[in-house]
């Protein structure tokens, strides 16, 4: 009876394309991982409904909200990570965003490193759990708009709105009250151009709007907990 040879393969080999399958899906699929999570990065600029100059870097928000929802019905996916370094950007498609990874039941613990300016705050804070790293810096500032705008009562109120929108959603995801986030936005003697506050992920704890101060490895840690918190609930519901 002949047997066939098992196909040789050089060490290293075929590692190339485990890497690049999980850089295109974002799963996370490690030996021996104690838990299956995905890792969604939310990096350069938020685009909206205007494309943006190719030399941006950019988010695409019609990318994110589809794997949102396959990441909330896939039952491999036992969690997820989101790691934002973000200037800001389209308001309403950074809030359409958050409110869906605010609405998912699948365990999700955010860390910004770097930066989570303007429309970065309400993605930051719209997971289970949120951390930031000591270096990082978040800009609070109110909603401003590019290009010609109508002088009429019509608009400040369209404004004054959208930012109570923003600061609603903060609050109810975060630990800060709506008066100590009002305050960092209309700081008057901090930004050079505008009114404002850049905050450190020291302030940015202490203040209530992340929950901790930490690295990745804190990051995982809490995800997996949340995970395990989620699955007990699960056998006692049994």
């Amino acid at each position: 009876m002949d047997i066939e040879k098992e196909e040789e393969r050089t060490p290293g080999e075929g590692a190339e394309k485990d890497i690049t399958d999980e850089r295109e899906t974002g799963v996370v699929a490690v030996q021996n991982a104690e838990h299956l999570i995905h890792c969604l990065t939310v990096i350069g600029e938020i685009e909206g409904h205007y494309i943006l100059p190719p030399q941006n870097k950019t988010t695409k928000y019609e990318h994110i909200i589809p794997a949102l929802v396959a990441i909330e019905q896939d039952r491999t996916i036992e969690g997820l990570l989101i790691i934002l370094n973000t200037v800001g950007g389209d308001v309403e498609a950074g809030l359409a965003i958050s409110e869906l990874i605010a609405g998912m039941e699948t365990p999700t613990v955010s860390i910004v490193v770097g930066g989570g300016h303007s429309i970065g705050v309400p993605l930051a804070v719209c997971a289970k759990r949120s951390f930031i790293v000591p270096t990082a810096t978040m800009t609070i500032h109110p909603v401003r708009m590019n290009g010609t705008v109508l002088g009429v009562p019509q608009t400040l109120s369209y404004f004054d709105r959208m930012q109570d929108r923003i600061t609603s959603f903060v609050t109810r995801n975060s630990r800060i009250t709506a008066e100590k986030f009002r305050e960092l936005m209309m700081k008057k003697d901090e930004l050079v151009m505008d009114v404002g506050s850049v905050v450190d992920g020291e302030t940015a704890v202490s203040s209530g709007l992340i929950d901790h101060l930490g690295g990745l490895s804190d990051a995982i840690k809490c995800l997996y907990s949340l995970i395990d918190e989620r699955n007990a609930r699960k056998e006692d519901e049994k």
